[in-house]
């Protein structure tokens, strides 16, 4: 049993990616309460807003440490989602804050539908990866190199 620095990315891709599951599933409900009315746009987007960032940056840091690793298939499944994270952060709504959510224009039913399946597919996204980054600790610790 070797503690190598693979593993050691693949602990805090473990971690951080729980984390992720939990925004997911935040996104999940708060677009749902949305659409049954049960919150108004203005506070749904205050809420989710500054989320967004540390949700990308979260991502993009144990992909760095995956990078590092030289884990290079655990890096390329990951770089559509980071890839989409910037075209959807570079094509986002003018606002004078951070984040993706407009309260203007999050009650469109075009634009609430695809937030809420984005959340779903981010949820199934970071699911696989959680049970894909337990192997990939568990390989990496009992491997001996």
């Amino acid at each position: 049993m070797a503690f190598t620095f693979t593993a050691f990315s693949y602990i805090v891709a473990l971690i951080i990616d729980a984390f992720l599951l939990f925004f997911a599933i935040f996104h999940i409900i708060a677009f749902d309460e949305l659409k049954t009315d049960y919150k108004n746009p203005i506070d749904q987007c205050a809420s989710l807003n500054p989320l967004v960032l540390p949700e990308y940056l979260l991502h993009l840091f144990f992909n760095i440490l995956f990078l590092f690793a030289g884990e290079w298939f655990s890096l390329l499944l990951n770089v559509p989602l980071i890839a989409y994270h910037v075209h959807r952060y570079m094509h986002r709504p003018i606002m004078s804050g951070p984040g993706l959510y407009d309260p203007t224009a999050i009650m469109n039913a075009n634009t609430l539908d695809r937030c809420q399946r984005e959340g779903w597919v981010k949820l199934a996204f970071y699911l696989l990866s959680f049970f894909y980054f337990l192997y990939g600790m568990i390989i990496s610790l009992i491997t001996i190199k």
